[in-house]
């Protein structure tokens, strides 16, 4: 379980920074003509939303994921008052992008709010896209682990079906790194613990969808990173693509708008399920914290 562990976690980094260079690029057209089939890292440009970023760097997603890996190393399990610390100093002088969830909770954070009610009122999916270094440290109890998840989305997120899709998503993996398929366990979690509610109808949209083409699908759910998009397409590309990560997050990528978010949350699930050898040698080798980020992850031992 301890490689799959780690897969989770480099291809949820790798899925992030494979997006970096042509993210919330709407046009799917133009990221095909402009940059052709993504299949390695790129530089994002000038008139991007990352200007200030390098090939092989992280979005603003994945540089908060990186936070909280560093708060699990250091206090040895999740501590919400660590990575809030940890969370504003990495937004107080940041050259990157801030997005308005990030505005809106460090402006809620400026008024006095406590990290358990500072939350923005945003449902993007990106707050539940962080939880795979959580997942990695607190794999052996469910219980600690699905509390986490819901409090580290919920500090920037309050937005109850992203909170709720945090713990979907951390309840998958657990059933996932046991041995069970993707397709499977979204299901099994669904019907076990969000049965009636729009997270299960998110669910059976996704799975309906299986073997579409990549990108008018994503197109027909939304291509943005709004929870009721963004969810039923990371279901969608889990259940075509579950035995191809490389597969899964160059569609994630080529269908546009908010392929960051997206891709983590597919890099994590198909990596818990393939391993470290689904995950191209290129993508490790060319993310620029890969060496941090196996060290931190050593100390979660």
């Amino acid at each position: 379980m301890k490689e799959q562990a780690k897969a989770m976690v480099m291809a949820s980094f790798a899925g992030d920074s494979l997006a970096l260079g042509v993210h919330w690029i709407y046009s799917t057209r133009k990221i095909a003509e402009h940059f052709g089939r993504i299949e390695d890292f790129h530089r994002p440009g000038k008139d991007s939303y990352h200007p200030t970023k390098d090939k092989g760097e992280f979005t603003h997603y994945g540089d908060q994921t990186y936070v909280l890996l560093n708060s699990l190393a250091e206090k040895k399990g999740f501590d919400l008052d660590d990575f809030s610390r940890r969370w504003r100093e990495l937004f107080s002088n940041y050259t990157g992008y801030i997005d308005q969830a990030t505005k809106g909770t460090l402006h809620n954070f400026s008024e006095g709010s406590s990290p358990d009610e500072s939350g923005s009122s945003s449902n993007d999916i990106a707050g539940a896209a962080r939880i795979a270094p959580l997942v990695y440290r607190l794999r052996t109890d469910p219980d600690k682990l699905v509390s986490s998840a819901r409090a580290q989305t919920a500090m920037t997120h309050r937005d109850p079906d992203t909170v709720d899709s945090s713990e979907f998503f951390a309840r998958t993996l657990l059933r996932i790194l046991a041995g069970g398929s993707p397709s499977g366990s979204v299901q099994e979690v669904a019907y076990d613990y969000f049965r009636d509610t729009t997270i299960t109808g998110w669910v059976e949209k996704g799975l309906a969808a299986k073997g579409q083409g990549s990108v008018a699908t994503i197109k027909d759910f939304g291509q943005s990173c709004h929870t009721p998009e963004a969810f039923p397409g990371i279901i969608y590309l889990i259940a075509t693509y579950e035995n191809d990560l490389k597969e899964a997050l160059i569609a994630s990528v080529m269908a546009g708008g908010d392929s960051a978010a997206r891709a983590m949350i597919v890099g994590m699930i198909l990596g818990a399920h393939l391993g470290m050898e689904a995950i191209p040698d290129a993508w490790i080798n060319g993310l620029k914290k890969a060496e941090q980020i196996e060290a931190l992850l050593g100390l979660l031992e």
